[in-house]
């Protein structure tokens, strides 16, 4: 017994050695990176038949964000340059109803998926837009836009096809005007997380109260836009590359026979199952519609098939970590409920109204 515990303590010691060895080589290195590079050497050691279609999906994804990521980047941090999130603020921050609606209805025709809908929000809150109006335009822009609006008419039908519409509205105001009262009780003092926090309502970028949009004739200004440029940029780039690493994964092992075998039903009981599914799943719009026409053929109600496209347009699980990455817990947590609540509720609002 003293053996084993001698034996135990040593390669205790051991460990501990080789931990002070190699936190001074890992500090530089940042623990986003370190899971991403994880990954890939897992799927190089126990699964090499899926690190190269693994690779390969998360470069298409990330190039594919990549325009998005930069124009977002760039608004965020020429708003800041600019020193214009003060104008934002009394655009907006004075008039939150009238941003609600305006957010809804550009975030409801808008081309932006759950994850690439991510770095727009972050620029519109570093500039200054009320966290309700932001969300607003989070959540309704996933759902909808004119192109998706076309292909859903020819695969499930106009009447459907105008009911996710209204349903993308619907969201935007849910979430909203929701989050406006929580707002107004406190509840959300800070948004995002410190490293991308820049403005706000009331939170100047600088003293001097003009605005001045050609921000290069100003040394300081222009040296403000480079460091946000590339801080918010590598910010949000590599946590981007880790949850479409994440993606990769999903897509290649969830079985699409599960889906079809759990929602191929009707039912009141397939609306929350949708849901449930939904959430989690990497889901964009244009990848659900042939699938939720396929399951609505095997008897799936359409209220459960709109919330099932609800739930996985809104979020899923890449998404949901690029948006932890961005926001404090408590944001995030209130944008997961409005996830699950909106979906649910749509559902069943879908089903008394119009499918009963």
């Amino acid at each position: 017994m003293a053996l084993v515990t001698e034996s135990v303590q040593g390669v205790g010691r051991r460990l501990r050695q080789l931990n002070s060895q190699l936190r001074p080589l890992l500090a530089p290195l940042d623990g986003v990176w370190l899971a991403t590079g994880a990954i890939f050497l897992g799927l190089a050691l126990f699964a090499p038949a899926q690190l190269g279609p693994s690779a390969a999906f998360t470069l298409d994804a990330f190039l594919w964000i990549l325009p998005f990521l930069i124009v977002s980047v760039l608004m965020a941090a020429w708003l800041k340059a600019a020193g214009a999130d003060r104008m934002i603020t009394a655009a907006i921050c004075d008039q939150p109803v009238k941003a609600i609606l305006i957010a809804t209805l550009f975030g409801a025709f808008s081309p932006f998926c759950s994850c690439g809908v991510v770095p727009l929000a972050v620029a519109l809150l570093g500039a200054g837009m009320p966290l309700s109006a932001v969300m607003a335009f989070w959540l309704a822009s996933p759902l909808m836009d004119p192109e998706m609006f076309v292909l859903m008419s020819v695969t499930v039908g106009l009447p459907f096809t105008i009911a996710k519409a209204g349903a993308a509205i619907l969201m935007g105001l849910l979430a909203g005007f929701t989050t406006l009262t929580l707002e107004r009780r406190g509840v959300f003092p800070k948004v995002l997380r410190p490293k991308l926090a820049c403005g706000g309502c009331g939170a100047p970028s600088f003293d001097e109260p003009k605005v001045r949009w050609a921000f290069w004739k100003d040394r300081e200004r222009t040296w403000d836009f480079v460091k946000e440029s590339k801080s918010v940029g590598l910010f949000l780039a590599k946590w981007m590359v880790f949850a479409f690493a994440i993606e990769s994964l999903m897509v290649a092992w969830m079985p699409g026979h599960l889906v079809s075998q759990y929602l191929g039903q009707g039912g009141w009981s397939a609306v929350p199952m949708a849901v449930a599914v939904g959430v989690p799943a990497y889901l964009n719009g244009y990848a659900a519609i042939p699938l939720v026409g396929e399951l609505m053929n095997l008897g799936m109600t359409p209220a459960a098939g709109m919330a099932f496209m609800i739930a996985g347009g809104v979020t899923s699980l890449p998404a949901s970590m690029a948006v932890f990455a961005v926001v404090r817990a408590r944001v995030f947590a209130w944008y997961l409920l409005l996830a699950l609540l909106g979906s649910l509720i749509i559902g069943y609002l879908f089903q008394l109204i119009l499918w009963p």
